[in-house]
C-alpha cells in the first residue's frame, strides 16, 4: 500500500532530511512542511501520520496544531510528536492524547521512531485501530449495504437480531452501534436497554436506524437519548460524514 507521512518543522534540518531517507528505506513518502498555514495548506488531507518537531516557539505553532489536530481527526489519523517533556505539555494543550500515537524526547532515537512507523503502516496494525462499528437490523440484505459504505473506514460487524448483538457484544468491542428502531421479537428499544442495563456495554454509544421520518416517530427515538438517528433513506456519502463528524467531536471531548 502506498503511504505518505507529514513532517511539519521550523526548518528542514539535518535530522529532517535523515528521517526522510529512512521513511523512503519503508517505502513511504515523506512530505515536508513548516508551521506557516500557507505551506501547511491541504497536505494534511492527503497523509498517513503527521510527525511534529516541536522547539521553544511552540506556543506561537497555536493556530497549526488545531488545525492539525481537526484535520487528523477527520481523516482518523494520528499524530507523532518529537520535543521536550515540557514541549510535549504545551502541545498537549491544543492536540488532545487521544490524537497523539506516540511522543518521542529529543535528542531522537531515530530507530525507534523507524521502527514504531513500521509497526504504525502495517495494514494490520491499521485495520486495528480503526474505529469498530456494530449494524444491528433484521434486515440482511441492507446491512449489507451499509457494511460495504463504511468497511474502508471502520471494522464494521453486523448482528441480524437484538439477541445475536447482545451475544456479540459479550465478546467484543463496538466503538458505536447503529441499531435498527424495528425489529421483530426484540424491537431496537428494547435492545437498548439491554445494552444499558449491563454495565459492560451501558457506555456504549447507539445511533438508531429508523425507516419513518415524521416527527412523532422521531420523537419516540429521541426520548430513549441515543446519540443520535439516521433514516434508512439516507445516502453513503451523508451517512459517512454524519459518522464521522460524530467521532471527531468525541475526540475533540477527549473520549
Amino acid at each position: 500500500m502506498y503511504h505518505k507521512i507529514l513532517i511539519v518543522a521550523a526548518a528542514e534540518g539535518f535530522i529532517i532530511k535523515g528521517l526522510e531517507t529512512k521513511v523512503r528505506g519503508l517505502g513511504v513518502e515523506p512530505v515536508f512542511s513548516t508551521f506557516k498555514m500557507k505551506d501547511l495548506d491541504n497536505k494534511c488531507e492527503t497523509t498517513d501520520l503527521v510527525i511534529i518537531f516541536t522547539d521553544d516557539g511552540v506556543r506561537n505553532y497555536a493556530d497549526v496544531l488545531v488545525y492539525i489536530k481537526d484535520r487528523c481527526s477527520d481523516n482518523d489519523v494520528q499524530i507523532i510528536i518529537i520535543g521536550t517533556k515540557e514541549e510535549f505539555d504545551i502541545v498537549k494543550g491544543f492536540i488532545p492524547e487521544t490524537n497523539i500515537f506516540k511522543m518521542f524526547e529529543r535528542p531522537l532515537d531515530m530507530d525507534m521512531l523507524i521502527f514504531e512507523l513500521g509497526k504504525y503502516l502495517d495494514e494490520d496494525a491499521q485495520h486495528t485501530r480503526r474505529k469498530s462499528i456494530l449494524i444491528v437490523d433484521d434486515d440482511v440484505a441492507y446491512m449489507s449495504i451499509i457494511m460495504d459504505w463504511l468497511k474502508d473506514k471502520y471494522r464494521v460487524s453486523l448482528a441480524n437480531s437484538g439477541m445475536q448483538a447482545i451475544t456479540w457484544l459479550a465478546k467484543n468491542h463496538a466503538d458505536l452501534i447503529l441499531l435498527d428502531y424495528e425489529m421483530p421479537i426484540t424491537p431496537g428499544p428494547q435492545v437498548l436497554e439491554m445494552i444499558r442495563s449491563d454495565a459492560a456495554t451501558a457506555d456504549i454509544p447507539v445511533m438508531f436506524l429508523t425507516g419513518k421520518g415524521d416527527k412523532e416517530s422521531i420523537m419516540k427515538v429521541l426520548a430513549l437519548k441515543p446519540v443520535g438517528y439516521q433514516l434508512k433513506s439516507i445516502e453513503r456519502n451523508q451517512l459517512r460524514e454524519n459518522i464521522a463528524n460524530y467521532f471527531a467531536t468525541q475526540n475533540a471531548k477527549g473520549k
